[in-house]
């Protein structure tokens, strides 16, 4: 089987597990090969000269050898400082890293969606308004991306309410009607412009829907952790 060596190669960490005695199993997203699954060799234990380096949130220069399902990493540089992500933003990371590991196939690259994720982890470090918005606008382009982009046009009257229906698309409805959507809403998602509460409590319904088909939300973990990290703030 053929290789190649992929030098300094941008990265985000999307997951890492443990393997064997000192090493770890990288998932990473790169610009250029998409989600990649590596072997870090060495990278456990007290002698491990790279452990601090690589983390989530912090963008990497990775080289590997590229050889089948796994590569094995040669070298590993931090490529930028890491984004602070704390409290429930810190769950909102583990989302969209939790939502690219199971929508995205290896070795399968999309234009775009390393910025994208850059992007949304910038926003994240912004005020609620500010991050809500970032997560929307994420999984609205994720989608578009993998070819399952909704039908947001221009054409949308703002004034009415609709419904989305999966595989149907968003048809007129009242707006007492449940689970009616306004149309301002569904522009200023289509403009990625969401700036109040309620466009954002609509693009939230509308995207969990959007989302439901292609990755169920009962086989998320982020969410119910976020979940029952509030129900312990309540009680306390």
């Amino acid at each position: 089987m053929s290789s190649a060596r992929i030098e300094l190669q941008p990265a985000w960490l999307l997951s890492q597990k443990p393997y064997r005695e000192t090493s770890e199993l990288l998932e990473v997203l790169t610009p250029q090969h998409g989600r990649v699954g590596l072997v870090a060799r060495g990278l456990r234990g007290p002698r491990a000269k790279q452990r601090g380096v690589v983390s989530l949130f912090r963008p990497l220069l990775l080289s590997w050898l590229d050889k089948g399902e796994l590569g094995t990493v040669t070298a590993v540089e931090a490529g930028g400082p890491e984004v602070q992500l704390v409290g429930e933003r810190l769950f909102h990371g583990w989302y969209l890293n939790e939502l690219l590991l199971k929508l995205l196939i290896r070795h399968d690259p999309h234009p775009g969606l390393w910025d994208d994720y850059t992007l949304a982890l910038a926003g994240l470090g912004g005020d609620a308004v500010e991050a809500e918005a970032a997560l929307r606008v994420f999984e609205k382009r994720l989608l578009e991306l993998l070819g399952y982009g909704l039908p947001l046009e221009d054409t949308i009257d703002p004034e009415a309410h609709f419904r989305f229906r999966a595989g149907s698309g968003f048809l007129q409805c009242e707006s007492e009607a449940d689970g009616a959507l306004a149309g301002s809403s569904l522009l200023a998602l289509h403009r990625e412009s969401l700036s109040n509460p309620a466009e954002l409590d609509d693009a939230r319904r509308l995207m969990r829907a959007a989302l439901e088909p292609h990755v169920p939300r009962a086989s998320l973990r982020t969410p119910g952790l976020l979940r029952q990290l509030k129900a312990l703030r309540t009680e306390a």
